[in-house]
Order: C-alpha cells, then sequence, then structure tokens
C-alpha cells in the first residue's frame, strides 16, 4: 500500500466487517467479534488512515467503533440516511457488503465527514433512554388514536389499560433523565443556551 494518507469504510453487519479503501483493490473481512479486533486494528494502523467511515447500524458497530477510539484511529460514524443518498448520487444501486464498504470509503474521501470525540458512557445512556422514551411516546400516541375510533367498550377499557401503563413507564423515564441530565455539563450548557430563546421554558429545553 502507498504511503499517503487513506479513506476507509467499513460495512458492519451482524456477523462481519467488510474493510475497502478508495481508489484501492485492498479489501479485508474479518468476524464482528472482540476477539478479531486485534488483527483488524493492525491492518488498519498500516493503512495510516485519515478517515474510517462506519454507518450506524442500530448498535451493531458499537464495540468495533469503541475499539477504533481506544486506538486512536480516526473513525466517524454516519447516519445512514446520508450513505443512500450519496451512494444514489454516485450511480451506486447494487448493494453487497463489499460494494458498502466501498461506497462508505468514497464517502470518506469526497465528503470527509469531521472527526468527532467518542460519546461517554454517560452520553451513550441518555441518548439511549430518550430513544426510548421517545419509542414510547410513538406508542401512546398509537393507543390513543386507536381508543377514539375503537367501537367496543372493552376494546376502549383494554386500549386504556395500557395507556395508563405508557404513561407511567414515560413519568418514570422523565425522572430518571431529569436525574441524569441535571449532572451533565453537557446538557447545562445546551439547557442555558436553550433557555435563552424567548419562548423556551424548562420543559421545552428538557425534550429537545
Amino acid at each position: 500500500m502507498s504511503k499517503r494518507k487513506t479513506n476507509i469504510g467499513i460495512d458492519v453487519s451482524k456477523q462481519l466487517l467488510e474493510v475497502a479503501v478508495h481508489e484501492s483493490q485492498f479489501h479485508y473481512r474479518c468476524p464482528n467479534q472482540a476477539q478479531a479486533f486485534g488483527g483488524l486494528l493492525a491492518e488498519l494502523i498500516d493503512l495510516r488512515p485519515a478517515r474510517i467511515v462506519v454507518e450506524a447500524t442500530g448498535g451493531l458497530e458499537k464495540p468495533v467503533v469503541a475499539a477504533l477510539h481506544a486506538a486512536s484511529l480516526p473513525v466517524v460514524v454516519i447516519n445512514p440516511r446520508q450513505v443512500r443518498a450519496f451512494a444514489k448520487a454516485i450511480g451506486q444501486l447494487a448493494k453487497t457488503d463489499r460494494l458498502d464498504a466501498g461506497v462508505l470509503a468514497h464517502f470518506a474521501a469526497a465528503i470527509k465527514p469531521p472527526l468527532r470525540p467518542l460519546k461517554s458512557t454517560d452520553e451513550q445512556e441518555l441518548e439511549a433512554l430518550m430513544g426510548r422514551r421517545g419509542q414510547l411516546i410513538e406508542m401512546l400516541v398509537a393507543e390513543k388514536n386507536r381508543r377514539n375510533s375503537a367501537t367496543s367498550e372493552v376494546v376502549r377499557e383494554t386500549i386504556k389499560e395500557h395507556i395508563d401503563w405508557l404513561e407511567d413507564r414515560i413519568a418514570e423515564l422523565d425522572e430518571q433523565l431529569q436525574a441524569r441530565l441535571v449532572s451533565s455539563a453537557t446538557w447545562q450548557n445546551k439547557d442555558a443556551i436553550l433557555q435563552s430563546v424567548p419562548g423556551i421554558g424548562r420543559v421545552v429545553s428538557f425534550h429537545c
């Protein structure tokens, strides 16, 4: 391989990691398991990456991303929508793991997404709790809509029971989030900025 800095894409699936380098025939594959990360890191370090782009895949990417950060490698996690839009723009409509890794490497070279520090454990926990809260809110809205359209009183009562349960779980989550957020320096800074805007108070800031 050339000693110039490279742009690398890693396609993540439950079983495998596929690695591609932009404008190169290099290809590397390994299991998506912690015991395989040593060999992967050795390959990546030798490639002298400028950027390693990984697509967010519902959490499957987190172990390898953490390993890359621990090795001080320049990894960026990208929203899948950005990657799909980029693939469409360059006419790459076919999909295989190897092609997807190549698209990610091309994305790294063309877009040069900014490198960001790895989120702390507390930040990841906050993100997970906020995500779960959003899921419960969606279920609550759907159940309220079903209750309004239900013609059977028995069905309406069972839906009401589920609505009550969802509202209790959301209230519990809000308490957990409040306790975590008030101890987060990142959130405190964000809260101060948001509440400086007229019309935005504590409740709106908390859910932003």
